[in-house]
């Protein structure tokens, strides 16, 4: 039962509806399972749930508007829908906080497009299995398919290699890293987005710009 709500907003963006790649286990699943159709119905869509012991307890949501937008009073409105829904499905058998925030700048990456829409920042990935001898990695996104991620590392180490290609698959969880660019560029999307001129990523806003000048030529 939930004896208390704290709502944040921490701008950020990303595209397009899909199945998250990264998801919850043990109770967080649990929870996810609950609230995950709730949030659709009234379009948002889950970044992550996750039961912590922040202030004795605390359930934490992370969750974004399907545009990817977030702000205080959407944090209200998913807080007050799924309050009630969690009261009565009672997954957790304590008293616990109920938190509800936007993803962040340095947000979680849990489903393919997110590594799209970022393409070029910096990400530190943990795999499920040792992949090249290790099992976690940070660098550069350099390049996205369906199937994998290829990273180029930030901070050469010797003996490791300068790109790692990681499979979809193997990724137990990933997070952008703090950096100036990722600030500035994160908060010129949270704007377009806003303002409904974001592009739907960075190969189709280039694409159009060269058949533009192809016409011209």
């Amino acid at each position: 039962m939930t004896d208390g709500t704290n709502t944040e907003e921490q701008a950020i963006p990303a595209s397009g509806l899909e199945e998250r790649i990264i998801t919850e286990t043990g109770i967080d699943a649990r929870v996810a399972s609950i609230i995950e159709p709730v949030l659709q119905s009234i379009g948002f869509r889950l970044v992550r749930a996750r039961l912590s012991g922040l202030n004795g307890l605390t359930l934490q949501i992370m969750t974004e508007r399907n545009d990817g937008t977030m702000t205080v009073e959407d944090c209200e409105l998913v807080s007050r829908t799924l309050s009630p829904v969690l009261d009565v499905e009672d997954p957790i058998d304590r008293n616990y906080h109920l938190e509800v925030s936007s993803p962040g700048i340095d947000r979680p990456l849990v489903r393919k497009s997110d590594f799209s829409v970022w393409s070029g920042h910096i990400v530190k990935v943990d795999t499920s299995a040792v992949l090249d001898g290790r099992k976690k990695f940070r660098g550069r996104i350099a390049n996205v398919t369906d199937q994998s991620i290829t990273i180029e590392s930030d901070q050469a180490t010797y003996g490791d290699k300068p790109a790692v290609e990681v499979p979809f698959e193997m990724i137990a969880d990933a997070r952008l890293i703090l950096t100036d660019d990722l600030i500035r560029d994160a908060l010129r999307r949270d704007k377009d987005l806003r303002e409904g001129r974001i592009p739907e990523d960075n190969s189709s806003d280039a694409d159009e710009a060269n058949a533009s000048d192809e016409e011209q030529s």
